[in-house]
């Protein structure tokens, strides 16, 4: 099964190792059919604390590296 991938803007690099990433989707109204966003943070792990606050990237999911770290960063767009 392919690993999922998300793309979302880095709005925390404080902790060590790991940056926060907020994703945004455009979800629609199943009865009135309007568009709106929804925002969604994930924790990603960065190895060598390359990517700080403001950096587009993409995450990809990967195996449980502790409670709340599944995804870490691939790249920077």
């Amino acid at each position: 099964m392919p690993k999922k991938k998300l793309k979302g803007i880095v709005i925390s690099d404080k902790m060590e190792k790991t940056v926060v990433v907020n994703v945004e989707r455009v979800k629609e109204h199943p009865k009135y059919k309007r568009r709106y966003k929804v925002h969604k943070k994930y924790k990603a792990h960065d190895e060598n604390k390359e990517y700080h606050i403001g950096d587009s990237v993409i995450i990809e999911e990967t195996m449980p590296i502790s409670k709340d770290k599944k995804w870490k960063v691939i790249r920077k767009i």
